[in-house]
């Protein structure tokens, strides 16, 4: 067992932490341990603890996937031509007549 002379006095440290606003919520997940492990090892090479490296990833994910939903990129010539369709639409046929006739399911 170590004296108190031989303990260190400081904590060791593999990165200086930057001051970081407290979370107020929580997000409990269930995982295989062998992907909590994989997550961990991953974490560690990075200096980052296992939940700022689930966080930024599960957040940098969420951006792509909207963005996905959102942004698309055209060229000059397919760019007239949606425009074009968004200014000149298909008269509405009957599915979507019938479809627009249904109330909301928020509304029932």
């Amino acid at each position: 067992m170590a004296t108190a002379a031989e303990r260190p006095t400081t904590r060791p440290t593999t990165r200086p932490r930057a001051r970081v606003q407290r979370s107020s919520a929580n997000i409990h997940i269930r995982a295989p341990q062998k992907t909590k492990d994989l997550i961990d090892t991953a974490a560690s090479v990075v200096g980052k603890t296992l939940s700022e490296f689930v966080l930024e990833s599960a957040r940098q994910q969420a951006i792509d996937v909207l963005l996905d939903q959102r942004l698309f990129v055209l060229d000059a010539k397919k760019y007239d031509a949606f425009v074009s369709t968004l200014d000149n639409p298909p008269p509405a046929g009957p599915a979507l007549k019938a479809l627009m006739k249904r109330r909301p399911l928020w509304q029932r």
